[in-house]
C-alpha cells in the first residue's frame, strides 16, 4: 500500500474535472483527516465551507461584485465559478488576542487546505486550488458569510478526473538542492 510520501509525490493539480464529486460524507471524512496536523495550542483556527450548485453560484456573484462587473457580465463569473461540481472554501478563523500570532493561525489553515487536497487527490478526485485578487474582497467575504475574525484563503475545486487519465505534472519534481540548505 502506498504511503504518504508516495501520495505527495504523485499529487498533481487537475485544472479540468468532470461533473462527478465526492459525497458530503466523503468530504466530511476528508476534512477529518486533513485536520490532523500540527497546530500550536490546538486552536483549530480554520473551517471549510462546502459549496455545490447554488453555493457556487453565490461565490460567482460575489466575485463579480468584487470585480465591479456589469450586470451582463455576472453570468461569466458564475460560469467560471462552476468549473467544478464541488468547491471547498478554506477559511482561517482567527482566535482574537491569542498568544499564537495570526500568521501562525493562517499557516495552520493553509496546512489543512494542502492536506485536504492531498487526501482528495489520493482518493482519486481531481483537485485544484484557486486564489486571486478578490479572495479577500468585502463582497466575497459577504458571499461566504464569514465572521468578523475570519478571512478566506482560497478555494479547492473538486471533481472527477477526466477519462483520458492524468497527465504527468508539467513542472516535474522540485530540485531539492534549490530548497534545502544546512546551517
Amino acid at each position: 500500500m502506498p504511503g504518504v510520501k508516495e501520495a505527495m509525490l504523485a499529487r498533481r493539480s487537475s485544472s479540468k474535472v468532470t461533473d462527478a464529486a465526492p459525497s458530503p460524507a466523503q468530504v466530511a471524512a476528508a476534512v477529518e483527516a486533513a485536520g490532523q496536523l500540527a497546530d500550536h495550542s490546538g486552536l483549530r483556527p480554520w473551517r471549510v465551507i462546502e459549496m455545490r450548485a447554488d453555493g457556487i453560484s453565490r461565490l460567482g456573484r460575489g466575485l463579480a461584485e468584487a470585480d465591479g462587473a456589469k450586470e451582463k457580465d455576472v453570468e461569466k463569473f458564475v460560469a467560471k465559478a462552476h468549473r467544478a461540481p464541488l468547491v471547498l472554501a478554506i477559511v482561517v478563523s482567527y482566535a482574537p488576542k491569542h498568544k499564537v500570532p495570526k500568521w501562525e493561525q493562517e499557516a495552520v489553515a493553509a496546512g489543512v487546505a494542502h492536506n485536504l487536497s492531498l487526501v482528495l487527490d489520493d482518493e482519486g478526485w481531481g483537485v485544484f486550488w484557486r486564489t486571486g485578487e478578490h479572495t479577500r474582497a468585502k463582497a466575497v467575504k459577504k458571499a461566504h458569510r464569514l465572521g468578523k475574525n475570519e478571512e478566506l484563503l482560497g478555494w479547492l475545486y473538486v471533481g472527477g478526473v477526466p477519462p483520458r487519465g492524468r497527465k504527468p505534472r508539467g513542472k516535474g519534481r522540485i530540485r531539492v538542492s534549490e530548497h534545502l540548505s544546512t546551517l
